[in-house]
């Protein structure tokens, strides 16, 4: 079935709309991105906002998970081509090396766990993101013999988050982990 122009119209809209969303919470931090804001970033007017979304939060959290989502799909082509655990922890930190904690996609990172902290649905979709990406690594280290493999996961996870929060305090800080540190926890 062929989409109409107005559909076509109202969909790029909305991608626009999400797509302005992904820029302005690193630029602004997410409690200064407004509906005028985010609207006039993507080219609409205030009430296209409401249209397409029940309400700016609303919007904002679909337009952060997605991009989380996206840099979380990232790594799963790398860990396809990993063959031991160590390689696994060498694809993970290289996924993230391209990011220097002030980039914006890690400031999106940093601002949408700081606003998971006060909104529930960010929060518990966060939580999914994370869970479900636990869960396939750990999968994957299990069947490698690692000890604790879902743990182990979280444990790599975390820590990775981590180093992105310190290269955004301190540049050089976390760029050259040691990849044998964090080994030694799939060995």
């Amino acid at each position: 079935m062929a989409v109409s122009p107005a559909a076509e119209r109202g969909q790029a809209a909305r991608r626009r709309l999400l797509e302005a969303a992904v820029a302005l919470v690193p630029e602004l931090g997410w409690s200064a991105v407004s509906t005028r804001i985010l609207a006039d970033r993507a080219g609409v007017t205030p009430s296209v906002v409401h249209y397409h979304f029940p309400s700016l939060r609303a919007l904002m959290i679909e337009a952060v998970l997605g991009a989380m989502r996206e840099v979380a799909g990232a790594f799963e082509p790398a860990l396809e081509t990993a063959e031991t655990p160590a390689d696994a922890v060498d694809a993970l930190l290289a996924s993230v090396g391209e990011y220097s904690g002030t980039d914006p996609m890690s400031l999106l990172f940093a601002e949408a766990y700081l606003a998971a902290t006060r909104e529930d649905t960010l929060r518990q979709g966060i939580r999914e993101l994370l869970a479900d990406l636990r869960a396939r690594f750990g999968a994957w280290l299990a069947n490698r013999g690692v000890a604790d493999a879902e743990a182990t996961a979280e444990v790599l996870f975390a820590t990775v988050d981590g180093l992105l929060l310190h290269r955004a305090l301190e540049p050089d800080s976390g760029r050259e982990v040691p990849s044998a540190v964090l080994r030694r926890l799939v060995g």
